[in-house]
């Protein structure tokens, strides 16, 4: 299919927010996830300090993928929102509620369990909607002359459920990796000894997910016929994976969170390639759902060359000068 070279732009554009997105607040949503599952109150504080300079700087990133969506695919907008207005409350108000967490843990030293509890389930709510909307675009929305048609609870499938939960060990994963490159002693070796049985778990699901894609939609599958680079994404996961194992066999503690960064940059081309052109499956195509030509541009001078690459500046910058061990920061 034909399409204009700012909607090509914008898509790959969004598709980047939204891998940044997953990938640094995934790290920090699945160490929130997994300072819920240790009683050791100095183990819990390292994890907290292991991501609180970057927490609020990654969810900069959903605010740019949720305008860059808006402004440049507001038809999506218009079919998604509603379709989506229950889980996406609820993972505002789990969003709001773990970072009001971070702050008072510190200072209400009696009522911290009780704020440790909520940036544990702001963390896994937060976690788990993110997934079921992803698995929940998967399927399909029903979708009549570009109006969602669907009820409050359309989203709510047991694929749905399914993907809720997978992204859920996914950011584990994240966060089981930043915590062994990130923290010594034996926050390290807690998160050491995990890793090996999230990255299994990752994996299974990653299995099931993808034979229940190709089996409930043919034109995926037929998809992954016509285009044999598809086919390689597989075996790169698998591969990045045998790395992550190999890296924590040997304790190199650099190594676990960039592999299991490219294992999720796999799985998020993958799951784009195999719908393209859709966005979504397989109701809208991009080019329809594409703002008219004049915003796009507009866009793409104001938004595109000036705030976006500035941002990701700052962002990259904030990292650098946080790297290395904590106890070492």
């Amino acid at each position: 299919m034909d399409m204009s070279w700012l909607v090509v732009f914008w898509t790959y554009a969004i598709a980047l927010f939204v891998m940044i997105y997953v990938l640094l607040d995934g790290f920090d949503l699945g160490v929130g996830i997994l300072s819920g599952l240790t009683r050791d109150g100095r183990m819990r504080d390292e994890m907290v300090g292991a991501i609180l300079p970057f927490w609020d700087g990654n969810e900069v990133w959903l605010v740019i993928a949720g305008a860059g969506l808006y402004s440049a695919f507001p038809l999506v907008y218009a079919i998604v929102l509603p379709a989506f207005y229950l889980p996406i409350t609820l993972m505002l108000i789990a969003l709001m509620f773990r970072g009001v967490a971070f702050d008072f843990r510190h200072r209400a030293a009696k009522m911290r369990p009780l704020w440790d509890g909520g940036l544990w389930l702001g963390s896994l709510v937060a976690a788990f909607v993110q997934g079921a909307l992803v698995g929940r675009m998967v399927q399909g929305l029903p979708v009549l002359d570009g109006r969602f048609v669907g009820g409050s609870f359309t989203w709510l499938t047991p694929f749905a459920v399914f993907c809720g939960l997978g992204l859920v060990i996914g950011y584990m994963l994240l966060g089981a990796a930043w915590l062994v490159m990130k923290t010594d002693g034996d926050t390290r070796e807690w998160a050491y000894a995990r890793l090996g049985r999230i990255l299994a778990a990752v994996l299974l699901i990653l299995a099931a997910a993808s034979v229940y894609i190709l089996a409930e939609h043919p034109r995926v599958l037929e998809r992954w016929r016509i285009d044999t680079w598809l086919a390689a994404v597989p075996l790169l996961v698998i591969l990045a994976a045998w790395y992550l194992y190999l890296a924590l066999r040997r304790r190199q503690d650099r190594r676990p969170y960039p592999m299991a960064v490219i294992i999720f940059a796999l799985s998020f081309l993958g799951l784009i390639g195999s719908f393209w052109p859709y966005i979504i499956p397989f109701s809208l195509t991009l080019q329809a759902a594409a703002a008219p030509e004049q915003s796009l541009g507009f866009l793409f001078y104001g938004a595109g060359v000036v705030l976006f690459p500035l941002v990701l500046v700052c962002t990259a910058w904030a990292y650098w000068v946080r790297r290395g061990k904590i106890s070492g920061t």
